[in-house]
């Protein structure tokens, strides 16, 4: 997506086809749509409207992937993609203790959105929720691509390139913070196993 294109598709066809634009390549069309606006080609506050709208909406095809798609593979496939019954169980538990927490920081990495959002629907999260702690997290999320796009949209091909590099730094933090919690807590149960016995 680039800016000739994206203002062709608006110019031709209306402001509202920023909702599944949005929703197919996320922030870089927040960035370009508003530094159209600085230009005076569309309106700053509909652009974000219409954004965060494209975005939750993404965030519910997500969810209802993780809620229904399992429910029409085989068995075997389902075992095969790492959702048995038993860890169908453990997201559950999981989710309905940590889900608000998961899903912000999930929203917020960016790169590890989409796991996260089909995992809260395989765990089935009240719906009602999940669109919750999603719009709490989108909200300032977009405003931030808002007024980077306003501010430096001129410069968004370099902006796409930090968003990415940045959600992949960002995942791989995660990915090493819960390695670390994962290895403590393992040895902690453990330890207290053996002093059980």
């Amino acid at each position: 997506m680039d800016l000739n294109t994206l203002q062709q598709l608006v110019q031709a066809h209306g402001l509202w086809l920023l909702v599944p634009a949005s929703i197919v390549e996320g922030p870089i069309v927040t960035v370009i749509a508003s530094y159209m606006a600085s230009l005076g080609l569309l309106n700053i506050y509909a652009v974000y409207v219409i954004c965060v709208i494209g975005d939750l909406l993404g965030d519910t095809i997500l969810y209802c992937i993780g809620r229904f798609a399992p429910k029409t593979l085989p068995g075997r496939w389902q075992v095969r993609l790492g959702l048995s019954r038993s860890r169908r169980k453990s997201l559950r538990g999981h989710y309905h203790d940590n889900g608000g927490k998961t899903l912000m920081i999930g929203k917020l990495t960016h790169a590890a959105s989409a796991p996260v959002l089909v995992a809260a629907g395989a765990a089935k999260m009240n719906y009602l929720s999940f669109i919750g702690w999603n719009t709490l997290a989108t909200l300032p999320k977009t405003l931030v691509f808002t007024i980077v796009g306003y501010v430096f949209g001129y410069a968004y091909a370099t902006i796409d390139n930090y968003i990415f590099r940045g959600s992949i730094i960002l995942l791989g933090l995660m990915l090493v913070v819960g390695g670390i919690w994962y290895y403590r807590r393992r040895n902690r149960v453990a330890n207290e196993e053996e002093h059980e016995v």
